[in-house]
Protein backbone atom coordinates (compact mmCIF):
# COMPACT_ATOMS: atom_id res chain seq x y z
CA UNK A 1 0.00 0.00 0.00
CA UNK A 2 2.18 3.29 -1.02
CA UNK A 3 0.95 7.02 0.27
CA UNK A 4 -0.95 7.76 -2.49
CA UNK A 5 -4.04 5.09 -1.75
CA UNK A 6 -3.32 6.11 1.52
CA UNK A 7 -4.06 10.14 0.45
CA UNK A 8 -6.82 9.05 -1.81
CA UNK A 9 -8.99 6.64 0.80
CA UNK A 10 -8.39 9.85 3.55
CA UNK A 11 -9.65 12.10 1.27
CA UNK A 12 -12.84 9.91 0.52
CA UNK A 13 -14.00 9.69 3.78
CA UNK A 14 -13.62 13.31 4.47
CA UNK A 15 -15.13 14.38 1.44
CA UNK A 16 -18.45 11.98 1.57
CA UNK A 17 -18.55 13.25 5.11
CA UNK A 18 -18.84 16.98 4.15
CA UNK A 19 -20.81 15.96 1.11
CA UNK A 20 -23.63 14.30 2.83
CA UNK A 21 -24.11 17.38 5.33
CA UNK A 22 -24.04 19.80 2.60
CA UNK A 23 -26.31 17.56 0.87
CA UNK A 24 -28.70 16.76 3.12
CA UNK A 25 -28.71 20.23 4.78
CA UNK A 26 -30.17 21.84 0.93
CA UNK A 27 -32.37 19.28 0.46
CA UNK A 28 -33.86 19.41 3.46
CA UNK A 29 -34.41 23.32 2.73
CA UNK A 30 -35.47 23.07 -0.80
CA UNK A 31 -38.37 20.49 0.65
CA UNK A 32 -39.17 23.46 2.62
CA UNK A 33 -39.45 26.29 0.49
CA UNK A 34 -40.64 24.43 -2.97
CA UNK A 35 -43.41 22.45 -0.43
CA UNK A 36 -42.46 18.80 -2.00
CA UNK A 37 -42.62 16.69 1.30
CA UNK A 38 -39.10 15.10 2.21
CA UNK A 39 -39.47 11.97 1.13
CA UNK A 40 -40.16 13.24 -2.41
CA UNK A 41 -36.68 15.15 -2.43
CA UNK A 42 -34.97 11.42 -1.21
CA UNK A 43 -36.73 9.72 -3.79
CA UNK A 44 -35.47 12.27 -6.90
CA UNK A 45 -32.81 14.66 -6.10
CA UNK A 46 -31.33 13.05 -3.27
CA UNK A 47 -31.67 9.85 -4.75
CA UNK A 48 -30.44 10.54 -8.47
CA UNK A 49 -27.57 12.77 -6.91
CA UNK A 50 -25.95 9.71 -4.56
CA UNK A 51 -26.41 7.37 -7.59
CA UNK A 52 -24.03 9.32 -9.28
CA UNK A 53 -21.19 7.71 -8.47
CA UNK A 54 -22.36 4.31 -9.70
CA UNK A 55 -22.85 5.63 -13.29
CA UNK A 56 -19.67 7.04 -13.07
CA UNK A 57 -18.18 4.01 -12.21
CA UNK A 58 -20.89 1.58 -14.73
CA UNK A 59 -20.03 3.92 -17.54
CA UNK A 60 -16.12 4.00 -17.17
CA UNK A 61 -16.07 0.15 -16.98
CA UNK A 62 -18.15 -0.52 -19.59
CA UNK A 63 -16.06 1.59 -21.99
CA UNK A 64 -12.94 -0.45 -20.31
CA UNK A 65 -14.56 -3.62 -21.35
CA UNK A 66 -15.37 -4.89 -17.84
CA UNK A 67 -18.73 -5.83 -17.49
CA UNK A 68 -18.32 -7.83 -14.43
CA UNK A 69 -17.84 -4.63 -12.62
CA UNK A 70 -20.56 -2.40 -14.40
CA UNK A 71 -23.00 -5.33 -13.27
CA UNK A 72 -21.19 -5.78 -10.15
CA UNK A 73 -21.27 -2.23 -9.34
CA UNK A 74 -25.22 -1.48 -9.31
CA UNK A 75 -26.24 -5.17 -8.45
CA UNK A 76 -23.98 -5.08 -5.20
CA UNK A 77 -25.07 -1.58 -4.67
CA UNK A 78 -29.26 -2.06 -4.65
CA UNK A 79 -28.24 -4.87 -1.93
CA UNK A 80 -25.47 -2.71 -0.02
CA UNK A 81 -28.67 0.63 -0.05
CA UNK A 82 -30.98 -2.01 1.55
CA UNK A 83 -29.12 -4.23 4.00
CA UNK A 84 -26.28 -1.87 4.76
CA UNK A 85 -27.83 1.40 4.31
CA UNK A 86 -31.19 0.92 5.85
CA UNK A 87 -29.93 -1.31 8.43
CA UNK A 88 -27.29 1.24 9.91
CA UNK A 89 -29.78 4.11 9.81
CA UNK A 90 -32.36 2.33 11.65
CA UNK A 91 -29.64 1.44 14.38
CA UNK A 92 -28.04 5.04 14.46
CA UNK A 93 -31.30 6.63 14.33
CA UNK A 94 -33.07 4.38 16.85
CA UNK A 95 -36.20 3.35 13.74
CA UNK A 96 -37.20 4.65 10.55
CA UNK A 97 -40.26 5.76 9.52
CA UNK A 98 -41.38 4.71 6.34
CA UNK A 99 -43.90 6.97 4.67
CA UNK A 100 -47.47 5.16 2.95
CA UNK A 101 -46.38 5.96 -0.75
CA UNK A 102 -42.99 4.46 -0.21
CA UNK A 103 -44.39 0.98 1.17
CA UNK A 104 -47.30 1.55 -1.77
CA UNK A 105 -45.55 3.07 -4.64
CA UNK A 106 -41.80 2.92 -4.90
CA UNK A 107 -40.99 -0.15 -2.96
CA UNK A 108 -43.49 -2.41 -5.14
CA UNK A 109 -41.59 -0.30 -8.42
CA UNK A 110 -38.02 -0.72 -6.76
CA UNK A 111 -39.42 -4.96 -6.60
CA UNK A 112 -40.76 -4.84 -10.59
CA UNK A 113 -37.14 -3.24 -11.82
CA UNK A 114 -35.40 -5.50 -10.06
CA UNK A 115 -37.37 -8.21 -11.39
CA UNK A 116 -37.55 -7.17 -15.25
CA UNK A 117 -33.60 -6.95 -14.36
CA UNK A 118 -33.46 -10.74 -13.92
CA UNK A 119 -35.95 -11.31 -16.73
CA UNK A 120 -33.86 -9.35 -19.23
CA UNK A 121 -30.53 -10.78 -17.86
CA UNK A 122 -31.58 -14.80 -18.20
CA UNK A 123 -29.95 -14.63 -21.82
CA UNK A 124 -26.30 -13.14 -20.07
CA UNK A 125 -26.91 -10.15 -21.98
CA UNK A 126 -28.05 -6.56 -21.16
CA UNK A 127 -28.85 -5.23 -24.83
CA UNK A 128 -29.44 -1.72 -25.54
CA UNK A 129 -33.03 -1.56 -26.31
CA UNK A 130 -33.68 -3.48 -22.76
CA UNK A 131 -31.82 -0.08 -21.52
CA UNK A 132 -33.73 2.21 -23.59
CA UNK A 133 -36.32 0.56 -21.84
CA UNK A 134 -35.02 1.24 -18.05
CA UNK A 135 -34.63 5.04 -19.44
CA UNK A 136 -37.92 5.13 -20.58
CA UNK A 137 -39.56 3.54 -17.10
CA UNK A 138 -36.79 6.12 -15.30
CA UNK A 139 -38.43 9.62 -17.26
CA UNK A 140 -42.10 8.09 -16.42
CA UNK A 141 -40.92 7.30 -12.80
CA UNK A 142 -39.47 10.96 -12.29
CA UNK A 143 -42.24 12.57 -13.72
CA UNK A 144 -45.39 11.03 -12.30
CA UNK A 145 -43.11 11.29 -8.83
CA UNK A 146 -43.43 15.37 -9.24
CA UNK A 147 -46.73 15.65 -10.75
CA UNK A 148 -48.28 13.52 -7.73
CA UNK A 149 -46.07 15.34 -5.67
CA UNK A 150 -47.52 18.67 -6.98
CA UNK A 151 -50.70 17.66 -7.05
CA UNK A 152 -51.32 16.12 -3.19
CA UNK A 153 -49.02 18.70 -1.25
CA UNK A 154 -51.17 20.62 0.39
CA UNK A 155 -50.71 24.46 2.26
CA UNK A 156 -49.66 22.66 6.17
CA UNK A 157 -46.98 21.06 4.90
CA UNK A 158 -44.90 23.67 4.24
CA UNK A 159 -45.70 25.38 7.49
CA UNK A 160 -44.94 22.15 9.30
CA UNK A 161 -41.19 21.87 7.58
CA UNK A 162 -40.44 25.38 8.19
CA UNK A 163 -41.56 24.80 11.91
CA UNK A 164 -39.47 21.68 11.57
CA UNK A 165 -36.62 22.89 10.13
CA UNK A 166 -36.62 26.74 12.24
CA UNK A 167 -33.26 25.46 13.67
CA UNK A 168 -31.60 25.95 10.22
CA UNK A 169 -32.57 29.13 10.01
CA UNK A 170 -34.62 28.62 6.59
CA UNK A 171 -35.52 32.36 6.53
CA UNK A 172 -31.94 33.36 6.86
CA UNK A 173 -30.40 32.21 3.13
CA UNK A 174 -31.54 31.90 -0.47
CA UNK A 175 -33.52 29.41 -2.83
CA UNK A 176 -29.73 30.01 -4.55
CA UNK A 177 -27.62 29.10 -1.33
CA UNK A 178 -29.74 26.40 -0.79
CA UNK A 179 -29.44 24.98 -4.43
CA UNK A 180 -25.29 25.84 -4.11
CA UNK A 181 -25.23 23.21 -1.10
CA UNK A 182 -26.98 20.26 -2.60
CA UNK A 183 -24.85 21.01 -6.15
CA UNK A 184 -21.83 21.69 -3.80
CA UNK A 185 -22.83 18.50 -1.31
CA UNK A 186 -23.14 16.11 -4.73
CA UNK A 187 -19.46 17.34 -6.20
CA UNK A 188 -17.95 16.26 -3.26
CA UNK A 189 -20.14 12.94 -2.77
CA UNK A 190 -18.82 11.77 -6.33
CA UNK A 191 -15.32 12.96 -5.84
CA UNK A 192 -14.85 11.45 -2.76
CA UNK A 193 -16.25 8.22 -3.65
CA UNK A 194 -14.38 7.80 -6.46
CA UNK A 195 -11.37 8.47 -4.63
CA UNK A 196 -12.24 6.01 -1.90
CA UNK A 197 -13.13 3.46 -5.14
CA UNK A 198 -9.84 3.59 -6.68
CA UNK A 199 -7.95 3.25 -2.90
CA UNK A 200 -10.17 -0.05 -2.15
CA UNK A 201 -9.60 -1.27 -5.39
CA UNK A 202 -5.97 -1.18 -5.76
CA UNK A 203 -5.97 -2.94 -2.22
CA UNK A 204 -8.71 -5.70 -3.20
CA UNK A 205 -6.79 -6.20 -6.51
CA UNK A 206 -3.30 -6.23 -4.87
CA UNK A 207 -4.86 -9.40 -3.04
CA UNK A 208 -5.80 -11.67 -5.95
CA UNK A 209 -9.76 -10.68 -5.51
CA UNK A 210 -11.91 -11.44 -8.82
CA UNK A 211 -13.60 -8.28 -10.93
CA UNK A 212 -17.30 -9.77 -9.74
CA UNK A 213 -16.43 -9.69 -6.41
CA UNK A 214 -14.57 -6.34 -5.88
CA UNK A 215 -17.82 -4.93 -7.92
CA UNK A 216 -20.60 -6.57 -5.72
CA UNK A 217 -18.01 -5.35 -2.32
CA UNK A 218 -15.28 -2.98 -2.58
CA UNK A 219 -17.12 -0.94 -5.40
CA UNK A 220 -20.84 -1.85 -4.22
CA UNK A 221 -19.79 -0.37 -0.85
CA UNK A 222 -17.80 2.11 -2.56
CA UNK A 223 -20.27 3.69 -4.19
CA UNK A 224 -23.10 3.42 -1.75
CA UNK A 225 -20.91 5.57 0.80
CA UNK A 226 -22.83 8.45 -0.04
CA UNK A 227 -25.94 6.99 0.61
CA UNK A 228 -24.40 5.18 3.66
CA UNK A 229 -23.55 9.11 4.89
CA UNK A 230 -26.80 10.87 3.46
CA UNK A 231 -29.47 8.61 5.09
CA UNK A 232 -27.59 8.12 8.22
CA UNK A 233 -27.05 12.14 8.12
CA UNK A 234 -30.73 12.51 7.55
CA UNK A 235 -31.77 10.08 10.16
CA UNK A 236 -29.14 11.31 12.74
CA UNK A 237 -30.97 15.28 11.72
CA UNK A 238 -34.37 13.73 12.25
CA UNK A 239 -35.46 13.94 8.17
CA UNK A 240 -36.04 9.87 8.55
CA UNK A 241 -38.45 10.08 5.37
CA UNK A 242 -35.27 11.08 3.58
CA UNK A 243 -33.41 8.69 4.74
CA UNK A 244 -35.61 6.08 3.41
CA UNK A 245 -36.69 7.59 0.47
CA UNK A 246 -32.69 8.02 -0.28
CA UNK A 247 -32.01 4.20 -0.15
CA UNK A 248 -35.59 3.27 -2.33
CA UNK A 249 -35.21 6.15 -4.76
CA UNK A 250 -31.18 5.09 -5.38
CA UNK A 251 -32.04 1.63 -5.89
CA UNK A 252 -34.73 2.79 -8.01
CA UNK A 253 -32.30 4.59 -9.84
CA UNK A 254 -29.47 2.64 -10.12
CA UNK A 255 -31.69 0.21 -12.11
CA UNK A 256 -33.21 2.62 -14.47
CA UNK A 257 -30.63 5.13 -14.90
CA UNK A 258 -27.53 3.60 -14.37
CA UNK A 259 -28.03 0.13 -15.86
CA UNK A 260 -29.99 1.94 -18.49
CA UNK A 261 -27.63 4.97 -19.59
CA UNK A 262 -24.84 2.15 -19.70
CA UNK A 263 -26.52 -0.27 -21.60
CA UNK A 264 -27.87 2.08 -24.08
CA UNK A 265 -24.44 4.47 -24.57
CA UNK A 266 -22.12 1.29 -24.15
CA UNK A 267 -20.84 -0.18 -27.54
CA UNK A 268 -21.93 -3.47 -27.25
CA UNK A 269 -24.12 -5.19 -25.45
CA UNK A 270 -23.12 -5.87 -21.57
CA UNK A 271 -22.73 -9.53 -20.42
CA UNK A 272 -23.94 -10.91 -17.50
CA UNK A 273 -21.74 -13.02 -15.71
CA UNK A 274 -23.28 -16.44 -15.04
CA UNK A 275 -22.02 -16.25 -10.61
CA UNK A 276 -24.51 -12.76 -10.85
CA UNK A 277 -27.14 -14.24 -12.72
CA UNK A 278 -27.74 -17.35 -10.17
CA UNK A 279 -26.35 -15.59 -7.08
CA UNK A 280 -26.38 -11.84 -6.60
CA UNK A 281 -29.11 -11.17 -9.13
CA UNK A 282 -32.12 -13.24 -7.19
CA UNK A 283 -30.56 -12.31 -3.71
CA UNK A 284 -31.38 -8.39 -5.23
CA UNK A 285 -34.86 -8.85 -5.92
CA UNK A 286 -35.40 -11.31 -2.65
CA UNK A 287 -34.22 -8.12 -0.82
CA UNK A 288 -36.27 -5.86 -2.54
CA UNK A 289 -39.26 -8.19 -1.84
CA UNK A 290 -38.22 -8.44 1.39
CA UNK A 291 -38.90 -4.40 2.39
CA UNK A 292 -42.38 -5.03 1.39
CA UNK A 293 -43.65 -6.58 4.85
CA UNK A 294 -40.96 -4.94 6.79
CA UNK A 295 -41.39 -1.77 6.26
CA UNK A 296 -45.83 -2.13 5.95
CA UNK A 297 -45.06 -3.15 9.81
CA UNK A 298 -46.74 0.12 11.11
CA UNK A 299 -45.11 2.10 8.39
CA UNK A 300 -41.29 1.70 9.71
CA UNK A 301 -37.90 0.05 10.15
CA UNK A 302 -37.24 -0.81 13.89
CA UNK A 303 -33.59 -0.85 15.38
CA UNK A 304 -33.77 -4.42 15.79
CA UNK A 305 -35.29 -4.87 12.24
CA UNK A 306 -32.14 -3.14 10.92
CA UNK A 307 -29.73 -5.22 13.23
CA UNK A 308 -31.03 -8.24 11.06
CA UNK A 309 -30.36 -6.63 7.66
CA UNK A 310 -27.27 -5.92 8.57
CA UNK A 311 -26.36 -9.82 9.83
CA UNK A 312 -28.07 -10.45 6.45
CA UNK A 313 -25.36 -8.60 5.18
CA UNK A 314 -22.42 -9.66 6.49
CA UNK A 315 -23.77 -12.76 6.10
CA UNK A 316 -23.62 -12.41 2.79
CA UNK A 317 -20.45 -10.74 1.90
CA UNK A 318 -18.92 -13.68 4.26
CA UNK A 319 -20.28 -16.54 1.58
CA UNK A 320 -18.71 -13.48 -1.02
CA UNK A 321 -15.21 -13.79 0.47
CA UNK A 322 -15.05 -17.45 0.90
CA UNK A 323 -17.04 -18.68 -2.88
CA UNK A 324 -14.56 -16.26 -4.08
CA UNK A 325 -11.10 -18.05 -2.75
CA UNK A 326 -12.95 -21.44 -2.93
CA UNK A 327 -12.37 -22.16 0.49
CA UNK A 328 -12.30 -25.28 2.07
CA UNK A 329 -15.49 -23.74 4.64
CA UNK A 330 -17.34 -23.14 1.74
CA UNK A 331 -19.48 -25.62 1.79
CA UNK A 332 -20.21 -25.74 5.50
CA UNK A 333 -20.90 -21.30 5.99
CA UNK A 334 -23.89 -22.45 2.98
CA UNK A 335 -24.96 -25.04 5.26
CA UNK A 336 -24.59 -22.45 8.55
CA UNK A 337 -26.16 -19.61 6.78
CA UNK A 338 -29.20 -21.79 5.21
CA UNK A 339 -29.57 -23.69 8.75
CA UNK A 340 -29.89 -20.24 10.49
CA UNK A 341 -30.41 -17.16 8.58
CA UNK A 342 -32.87 -18.29 6.46
CA UNK A 343 -35.53 -19.60 9.42
CA UNK A 344 -34.63 -16.23 11.15
CA UNK A 345 -36.18 -14.48 8.30
CA UNK A 346 -38.78 -17.05 8.47
CA UNK A 347 -39.19 -16.37 12.00
CA UNK A 348 -38.92 -12.40 11.50
CA UNK A 349 -41.50 -12.52 8.57
CA UNK A 350 -43.84 -14.56 10.68
CA UNK A 351 -43.54 -11.75 13.87
CA UNK A 352 -44.36 -9.40 11.39
CA UNK A 353 -47.42 -11.26 10.03
CA UNK A 354 -48.54 -11.90 13.88
CA UNK A 355 -48.27 -8.00 14.66
CA UNK A 356 -49.97 -6.86 11.69
CA UNK A 357 -52.91 -8.56 12.27
CA UNK A 358 -52.93 -7.81 16.30
CA UNK A 359 -52.82 -4.31 14.85
CA UNK A 360 -55.50 -4.87 12.31
CA UNK A 361 -58.06 -6.97 14.97
CA UNK A 362 -57.20 -3.42 17.56
CA UNK A 363 -58.94 -1.41 14.69
CA UNK A 364 -61.81 -3.60 13.97
CA UNK A 365 -62.65 -3.40 17.84
CA UNK A 366 -62.24 0.23 17.94
CA UNK A 367 -64.32 0.84 15.47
Amino acid sequence: MDLTTVVFFVFGVAALVLGAEALVRGAARLAARTGLSSVVIGLTVVAFGTSAPELAVSLGAAFRDEADLAVGNVVGSNIANVLLVLGISAVVGGGLVVAQRIVRIDVPIMFGASLLVLVFALDNELQRWEGAVFVLLLVVYVSWTVWAARRSTKPADAIEYDEALSAEKLRTSSPTVDVGFVLGGLVLLVLGSTALVEAATDIAASLGVSELVIGLTVVAIGTSLPEIATSVLAAARGQRDMAVGNAIGSNIFNILAVLGLTAVISPSSIPIPDGALTLDVPIMVVVAFACLPIFANGYALLRWEGAVFLTYYAAYLGWLVLDNGDHALKNDYAVAVVGFVLPLTVITLAIIAVRQRRSARSLAVGR
